[in-house]
């Protein structure tokens, strides 16, 4: 089971940033977010993404999402636009780290990392890629135990 969230914010605020970004916590699933900064002329959407959910969907995914040629760290920037210098935001109790790098934007409260945002592609695929590598894994247990179940199976002739 999953739950999806949209949630836009409009001009952001202090307690409009930090009330999403609570929610995205509290929740313990990806919320899709779009922002409207001031001075931009296109929202900017992202997935947020709890910390504990991007790393097991980090650990199970079988290789890094692929880099986009653009260089720009999320598909609703024009290609020539550089990404925006990595000055930390601060929302109440949350501050945003994001990367020049890579796109993500990391969301600290006290110094820990709690959620990133990422653009919807990339949590898109990281999501789909873990999904599939962790269904295909069995712990060695469960996979002796699935063996025997099989080997006790009478063959297709026979049945």
């Amino acid at each position: 089971m999953s739950i999806e969230i949209d949630v836009t914010v409009a001009y952001p605020d202090n307690d409009e940033v930090e009330r999403v970004l609570g929610l995205a916590e509290a929740v313990g699933e990806p919320v899709t977010v779009t922002f409207r900064w001031e001075g931009h002329r296109q929202p900017e959407h992202a997935v947020l993404v709890p910390a504990a959910t991007l790393a097991r969907w980090e650990h199970w995914a079988p290789t890094a999402y692929p880099s986009r040629d653009t260089g720009g760290e999320s598909g609703d920037r024009d290609a020539g636009e550089q990404p925006e210098l990595a000055h930390p935001r601060e929302f109440g109790a949350f501050t945003l780290f994001r990367r020049r790098a890579g796109g993500r934007t990391a969301v600290a409260r006290n110094g820990v990392v709690v959620a990133e945002l990422l653009c919807p592609g990339e949590a898109q695929w990281l999501k789909e890629k873990a999904l599939h590598v962790r269904q295909g894994f069995m712990d060695p247990k469960q996979k002796a135990a699935f063996e025997e179940f099989l080997a006790r199976q009478p063959s297709i002739g026979e049945r």
